[in-house]
């Protein structure tokens, strides 16, 4: 039997129902500090549209919300959603799980991919003189 996921004591359903100046107590100190300046526009816009998305998958709609803002702190209303995060080339899809509450979007969209070189091909480089022809 799985364990129900807790944040410092408190399980999903709790930090739902928990009022957000109590919730900004539970986070760590940047996340804390973030919240309590204050939302900016863009966060506040986003924040507006999950919970629009959160309603109207609650009438059995599959909604995505797409967005720019990596510094968005994920909270307990957004648990459930998918958003599609930007990465700075493409949006990537995220499923908002209770593990993630706490952290930034921006941590579950990489920004960078791996690098993934070819073999040298002949008269490619000069690297490719040296390469023993088969």
């Amino acid at each position: 039997m799985p364990r129900e996921f807790t944040y410092r004591g408190y399980n999903v359903s709790q930090l739902v129902k928990m009022p957000m100046d109590r919730f900004i107590q539970l986070l760590p100190a940047r996340q804390r500090r973030s919240l309590l300046r204050g939302l900016t526009g863009e966060q506040r816009k986003l924040l507006e549209k999950m919970r629009a998305a959160k309603k109207l998958m609650e009438a059995g709609e599959n909604v995505t919300v797409r967005t720019h803002s990596r510094d968005m702190i994920i909270l307990p209303e957004m648990v459930g959603l998918t958003v599609h995060v930007h990465n700075g080339k493409e949006f990537v899809p995220v499923t908002i799980t209770s593990e993630m509450i706490g952290h930034y979007l921006g941590e579950f969209a990489i920004t960078n991919k791996r690098v993934i070189h070819g073999t040298p091909g002949l008269k490619a480089t000069r690297s490719s003189m040296f390469v023993p022809l088969k």
